[in-house]
This record gives structure tokens, C-alpha cells and sequence, in this order.
């Protein structure tokens, strides 16, 4: 039985061209609108060369100040950009601006190395370590060893100190996550007892089923995680209710689903990469689905998906439909 107790939502955070203001605030807004909901945590997209968030960090600091008790999330940062101790400073700058609410998610890689690779970084970037290595740094930054030795002091005006990352957010760890879709990744992932981060995309190893795959990749987490680490596991869906659309709005919602329906008949690419149906219907359909999805009921943290390109007006309405109409339905009590 499906019993999910809480419900997020990750938004990509669009705008205009020529007007990147209006979209960076009507996602603040949509953030506000989705703690008065009564959603548990508001994530959002950290993306590179297009119309989108590229600093997560920086717009979770603003979102801090207009939210006072959702959970703040990144999905995900691509460690490949970051240098791992600025970027800790960062995060431990917006976790103590929202009072130890944020949920950094993290990935592997630098998409469009091609094109960002000399800008982000100096000398030969291509023998660095983008991968897994590099989030490992950036965990040992936020524990917050004091660097030098033990007689290592600087001096400031007015303070004379050992050392260290500042500001200190020793509970940021344990609110750390990775977005997997491969053994490979969640095995690492489990290792470092990070919280797993899964959602409508994963790779087929030894099956052509998303959900099977999906499955398997959330058990080999379980099974290899250190004793004593949190583990919390948020499971990922596209879920586009129709039914407080106008008849026109409903239109799009169902043919934007079927521009997308063909890439989750077969896996693509050499990687074999599995992408589950979205779920665009009535709240009633869209209930019985997520009841009869196998990986949702192995989950307790439903993170809805919302779909690129919608306007503030869409992402209201299906966060309105899904807060009411569907989460009680999973046994998500409707709460503000």
C-alpha cells in the first residue's frame, strides 16, 4: 500500500529571454505558493546555457528569505562546474540563512564540456576529476576540519582564529543528495551515506522495465547503506493532473504527454536509458497509477516533476489538484 508522507515539488525555473526577472520571480512566488500549500520541499533545477536557474545556491538564498518552514532543495548540481570549497561556502551560507533548510542535490559531470570547459576552469580541465571524486571533496569540506595545523591561526580585524570553512552547518551533511540511475551511481552513493535522489530517468541494466530497473536500483541502496545514516529516499514523477484545466489547457497537458510517449517505449541510446510514462490524466487516474507503481510503494518522499516550458498559472493549478486531490489519496494528509 502506497503511504506517502511527504510530498515535494522540483520546478525548472523558466524564463523569458529578454525578461529572465519576471521568470526568476514567479518561481520565488511559485516557492511561496507551494509552502502555502502545505508542501514538505520545493526544489529547484540548477541548469547551464539556457533559460533556467545556473545558480542554485544563489536562488535558494533568495527563496530563504521568502519561505520560512519548506525544505529548499537543488536537483541537481553537476559537480563538474563547481570548485568543492567555494561551493560549500555557498551552501553553508544558504543553510544558515534558512535555519538548516536546505536539501543540496548533487550529480557527476560537466554536460557541454565541449563548450564551458576552458570558461569554467584554467589549465587542462580534461585530466581533473568531474566525477565522484569531486563531490567527495566537497563532503569534506562541509565536515569542517580546521586546515593548517594545529598552531595555525589566521588574523582578522578584531579576532585572531584557527582555520576553517565558515560559516560551520555541521547538520548539512546528513541533508546531502544524489541524484542515481545506475548501480554504479547508487552504490557509490550509498557508500558516502548520501540520501538518493531517483526520478523518471534511469539506465536498463538487464531490463527493458523502468520500473523493474528503477526497483533494483533502490534495494542495492538499502542494502548498502552504512548503519546510522538518514537514507531518505525521494522518488521522482511527472504529474500533471487535468482537473482544475479549462478544456483548452487540458488539451496541451495531454499532447504534451504524447510528444514525450514514444522515448518510454524502448531503451535509448548505447546506455540504455529508461524513462517512465508521465502521468497526465484525472486525479482518479493518476491515484490508481502511482498506486500500482511498484517503486512508488517502496517510497515515503513523492517528488512531483513539474514539466519544462509551463506557465505559473499550470504549475498552481497542478500543485493545487495533486495537494487536494491526491495526496490524501496516498495517505498524505492535506496540511498548512
Amino acid at each position: 500500500m502506497t503511504r506517502i508522507r511527504s510530498l515535494s515539488f522540483l520546478t525548472p525555473g523558466n524564463y523569458p529571454d529578454d525578461d529572465p526577472y519576471e521568470g526568476l520571480e514567479a518561481t520565488l512566488r511559485l516557492f511561496e505558493y507551494g509552502e502555502r500549500e502545505g508542501f514538505d520541499g520545493a526544489w529547484i533545477r540548477q541548469r547551464h546555457l539556457e533559460h533556467g536557474v545556473s545558480s542554485a545556491a544563489v536562488f535558494l538564498a533568495a527563496a530563504s528569505q521568502r519561505t520560512r518552514h519548506i525544505e529548499l532543495g537543488t536537483a541537481v548540481i553537476p559537480i563538474g562546474y563547481e570548485n568543492p570549497f567555494r561551493l560549500a561556502e555557498d551552501l553553508t551560507t544558504v543553510d544558515v540563512l534558512s535555519r538548516g533548510r536546505l536539501q543540496p542535490g548533487f550529480s557527476t559531470g560537466m554536460p557541454h564540456a565541449d563548450l564551458l570547459g576552458d570558461l569554467v576552469h584554467d589549465g587542462d580541465w580534461h585530466s581533473y576529476d568531474l566525477s565522484y571524486g569531486r563531490i567527495g571533496r566537497l563532503l569534506s569540506n562541509l565536515r569542517g576540519a580546521y586546515l593548517g595545523g594545529p598552531d595555525t591561526v589566521i588574523h582578522s580585524p578584531g579576532n585572531v582564529q584557527r582555520p576553517r570553512l565558515q560559516p560551520q552547518s555541521p547538520r548539512l551533511l546528513d541533508r546531502v543528495w544524489y541524484g542515481g540511475g545506475s548501480l554504479r551511481s547508487i552504490r557509490w552513493a550509498a557508500g558516502q551515506g548520501l540520501n538518493l535522489l531517483t526520478g523518471n530517468v534511469v539506465q536498463g541494466e538487464g531490463t527493458d522495465d523502468f520500473v523493474t530497473a528503477q526497483l533494483e536500483l533502490i534495494r542495492e541502496y538499502r542494502r548498502l547503506l552504512p548503519a546510522g545514516r538518514p537514507g531518505r529516499i525521494a522518488l521522482g514523477r511527472v504529474v500533471v493532473p487535468l482537473d482544475g484545466a479549462d478544456p483548452a489547457t487540458r488539451a496541451r497537458y495531454r499532447e504534451y504527454a504524447l510528444s514525450r510517449r514514444e522515448r518510454t517505449l524502448t531503451p535509448q541510446g548505447e546506455r540504455r536509458i529508461l524513462f517512465a510514462p508521465d502521468l497526465v490524466g484525472t486525479a482518479q487516474e493518476i491515484v490508481e497509477r502511482l498506486h500500482a507503481d511498484r517503486a512508488v510503494a517502496e517510497v515515503s518522499e513523492l517528488r512531483l516533476e513539474l514539466p519544462y516550458e509551463f506557465d505559473e498559472h499550470d504549475y498552481e493549478q497542478i500543485l493545487h489538484d495533486v495537494r487536494t486531490l491526491i495526496a490524501p489519496e496516498l495517505g498524505r494528509p492535506v496540511r498548512r
